[in-house]
């Protein structure tokens, strides 16, 4: 990270967190919005379609309940997705954020659904399709990382779609997002996104957060919307299919590729080993996928067909 990706982190955004905590009017939603119907829901609170009367356009509001948010929380989000929108790749946030009596909100662009509503289990998605949102996603990774950020909440419920054939996906949601180098606690559940340093963590551990987490879960990403399944249900010694990925991957001449890994052409397998290394220090960038964007992801029983692909 350079001196001025260091000081956008240090003071930039300490001096936005600090002007907009002083500005965040306390207005009535029905006064400004129309609401037209629910989009999504979380422990946060809840995200509703909403219509701006003033200017007639439509936008996400997200609602962060103030019983289950601390301000400054609420405002990190807030800051890191107007600084981080001004990347194609990721959701536009725009300048409205205000409060009411339980709820602090902010406005973003609307998307057509999110990843995971594309997702056929068993399927996952066309490879063409998966290779978009690759593209899109390193970008929006590298473009995050190199400002010192880690965003620590990949999978496809927080890549938002803007059509069915993913020329157009954006990462959002960063309600989990921090500097690298922030000691962060162990999380409630350990996901099969969730990196095995970060599975390991005892509950009075802490973890050096680098983008490499960031990595992990992106790799798992891909394996997920390729196949439509998980490689495991968790980074961890007591996971069957973990383990048997862990040994394959210290070495692939000794132990045989899970069968899960199958489905992979070589060109693929070679993409997943760089991304997921149970080693944190040894994963390669975001941008280490694109050179083997234009190689087959998948084994393609019919000849032809793959010749029309690529």
């Amino acid at each position: 990270m350079n001196l001025n990706e260091k000081r956008w982190n240090d003071n930039y955004l300490e001096e936005m967190l600090l002007f907009t905590s002083k500005n965040l009017p306390m207005i009535k939603v029905e006064d400004n919005y129309v609401i037209v119907k629910e989009l999504g829901s979380g422990s946060y609170g809840h995200v509703l379609l909403a219509l701006n009367q003033t200017k007639g356009n439509l936008m996400a509001l997200k609602f962060m309940q103030k019983n289950r948010t601390d301000l400054h929380v609420f405002l990190i989000e807030y800051c890191l997705s107007l600084c981080l929108s001004t990347h194609p790749c990721i959701i536009d946030t725009f300048g409205i954020a205000f409060q009411t009596e339980r709820h602090y909100i902010f406005a973003q662009e609307l998307a057509h659904d999110n990843l995971f509503s594309l997702m056929k289990p068993q399927i996952g998605l066309p490879e063409i399709s998966v290779k978009r949102c690759s593209i899109q996603l390193s970008s929006a990774l590298e473009y995050m990382h190199k400002k010192g950020l880690v965003h620590r909440d990949i999978k496809p419920e927080n890549i938002l779609i803007f059509d069915q054939e993913c020329r157009k996906v954006k990462l959002t949601d960063f309600g989990l997002s921090c500097r690298a180098g922030t000691y962060v606690e162990s999380m409630p559940e350990n996901l099969p996104y969730t990196a095995p340093e970060m599975c390991s963590l005892g509950t009075p551990d802490k973890l050096n957060a680098q983008g490499s987490l960031d990595i992990w879960a992106f790799g798992v990403l891909l394996f997920c919307i390729l196949t439509g399944y998980f490689p495991w249900t968790s980074a961890i010694t007591a996971d069957k299919n973990f383990v048997q990925y862990a040994k394959w991957h210290k070495s692939s001449r000794i132990f045989r590729l899970p069968n899960q890994w199958n489905t992979f052409s070589t060109e693929a397998l070679e993409m997943f080993k760089k991304l997921l290394v149970p080693d944190a220090s040894k994963r390669c960038d975001s941008m280490e996928v694109m050179k083997y964007v234009k190689s087959p992801w998948k084994i393609c029983i019919n000849a032809n067909k793959c010749k029309k692909m690529y």
